[in-house]
């Protein structure tokens, strides 16, 4: 059974810092790609970052430069550096998995729909 659970969310003034994490328990088979989504209160949940097994990374635009998705392969563990946070990052953190990964060329999918696996969710709020 698969079973993803995040931690390291909180509140914080813009500019800051935080680092989530998740923590996986399953199959290898069920983690082809994971990622990070994000969903704040009357918009619909998008893809913030996503990894594969081989380490290839995608992120959102409104996220380069800021955050930095890594994974602990050995801990089973998912990371999401998050830097210079803003206002407008505040949301709930969702931790995904999948048991196929699609691609943009060389770049993993960021798209919700695409991962079968989800976390209860972790809260970000930013403030200015």
């Amino acid at each position: 059974q698969v079973r993803l659970v995040e931690s390291g969310g909180g509140s914080v003034q813009s500019g800051g810092s935080l680092r989530l994490s998740c923590a996986f328990s399953g199959g290898s088979h069920s983690r082809q790609c994971m990622g990070w989504f994000r969903q704040a209160p009357g918009k619909e949940r998008e893809g913030v970052a996503v990894i594969d097994r081989d380490g290839f990374t995608s992120y959102a635009d409104s996220v380069k430069g800021r955050f930095t998705i890594s994974q602990d392969n050995a801990k089973n563990t998912l990371y999401l550096q998050m830097n210079s946070l803003k206002p407008e990052d505040t949301a709930m953190y969702y931790c995904a998995s999948s048991v196929v990964c699609y691609y943009s060329g060389i770049f993993p999918r960021r798209g919700p729909a695409d991962f079968g696996y989800w976390g209860p969710g972790t809260q970000v709020t930013v403030s200015s």
